[in-house]
C-alpha cells in the first residue's frame, strides 16, 4: 500500500492512498508517520488494510500533500557515489572532490528541518549557490531499531520506500571539501509522493529510477545497479550505530546529474524537476528563488 501525510481542513494527518489514487483513507490513532512507524509489528500492514473505512474517504484532489515524513527525527543518512557511472561523471566534474579509489562506501548526512512535498517549490538559495543540481534517489525507511543486524536479516527491518531528490549546491559542496553544508540548505530534501510499504515489492527492490528536467530525461537506471546494496548499508552502519525506527537512508543517485553533462548544466529558477521510481511514484518540484 501507499502511505501519505496530508493536510485536510487545516489538520495534518496520515492515510492510505486508494488503489486508483483518487481517494485517501485517514489512519486513526496516529498523529504522524513517525508515530505509525513506532507501532510497527509484522501485522501492521494487514491491520491498516482491514481498517480502511469507505465512509471516511477523502478526495485526493482535495488534500494538501505533505512529504510522507515532513520532519525526520534525525538527519537523513546518505550514500555518495553509489552508482558506477555516477562516480565517473562526478570525477570528470571535480576530480579532487569526487575522484580516486573508494574501497569503502561514502556516508554523509543531510539536515532536514522540513522536507518539501510533491508539488512544492524548492528554494534555489541563489544568493550563495551558482551550481544547483538534482539527484533522484531511492529512500529506505527503517521499521524498527537496528543494531548489529546481519546482512541476511536486513529485509526484516524495512518499513518502506520513498523517492528523494538529493538537491545539491555543487559550489558549496566542493568548496568545503565535505558535503554536509552543500546538501543541507533549507528545502534541499524533497520527498514523496508516498511511502510504498515493503510488502509491495520483492527484496531487494529492483526498480526503474529516472529524473527529468523540464521534460528532458536526464537520469535513467535501476536501483539494482547500486554499488553498495541495502543489506550492506544497514548491516555495516548498525555494527556501531543504533539506527532508530523511522531512520531514512538515501541510497545514492545514478548517472545523469547536471554536473555530469557536457558542459555542466545546472538548475535555474523556474525549472521543473521530476524524480520518479517505478511503483512508488513521481516527485515533482519547481525551482524558486
Amino acid at each position: 500500500m501507499k502511505l501519505i501525510t496530508f493536510e485536510y481542513n487545516g489538520v495534518q494527518q496520515i492515510g492510505v492512498l486508494g488503489k486508483d489514487e483518487t481517494k485517501v483513507y485517514p489512519i486513526k490513532g496516529y498523529s504522524s508517520m513517525n508515530e505509525l512507524i513506532d507501532s510497527y509489528d509484522e501485522d501492521l500492514f494487514n491491520r491498516l488494510v482491514e481498517g480502511i473505512n469507505e465512509s471516511e474517504a477523502v478526495g485526493f484532489a482535495d488534500v494538501i500533500k505533505k512529504a510522507p515524513i515532513p520532519n525526520p527525527r534525525q538527519d537523513v543518512i546518505c550514500l555518495g557515489i553509489n552508482y558506477t557511472e555516477h562516480a565517473k561523471e562526478s570525477a570528470r566534474f571535480h576530480n579532487e572532490a569526487f575522484g580516486g579509489e573508494r574501497p569503502y562506501p561514502i556516508y554523509f548526512s543531510k539536515r532536514v528541518n522540513e522536507a518539501p512535498a510533491d508539488g512544492d517549490v524548492i528554494s534555489g538559495h541563489f544568493n550563495i549557490v551558482d551550481s544547483l543540481d538534482y539527484e533522484s534517489e531511492l529512500g529506505v525507511i527503517l521499521a524498527k531499531d537496528a543494531r548489529d543486524v546481519a546482512p541476511e536479516d536486513v529485509h526484516k527491518y524495512i518499513f518502506g520506500y520513498t523517492v528523494i531528490n538529493d538537491v545539491s549546491a555543487r559550489n558549496v559542496q566542493t568548496a568545503h571539501k565535505q558535503w554536509y553544508f552543500g546538501k543541507s540548505l533549507d528545502g534541499f530534501t524533497p520527498m514523496g509522493p508516498c511511502i510504498l510499504t515493503a510488502d509491495e515489492v520483492e527484496y531487494p527492490p529492483a526498480l526503474k529510477i529516472t529524473s527529468k528536467v523540464n521534460g528532458e530525461l536526464r537520469q535513467n537506471s535501476n536501483t539494482d545497479m547500486m554499488i553498495t546494496d541495502i543489506d550492506h548499508i544497514v548491516s555495516e552502519l548498525s555494527a556501531g550505530i543504533t539506527l532508530k525506527a523511522g531512520t531514512i537512508i538515501a541510497t545514492g543517485t545514478p548517472a545523469g546529474v547536471g554536473m555530469g553533462m557536457t558542459p555542466p548544466t545546472f538548475l535555474k529558477k523556474g525549472d521543473v524537476v521530476e524524480c520518479e521510481i517505478e511503483k512508488i511514484g513521481k516527485l515533482t518540484n519547481t525551482i524558486g528563488d
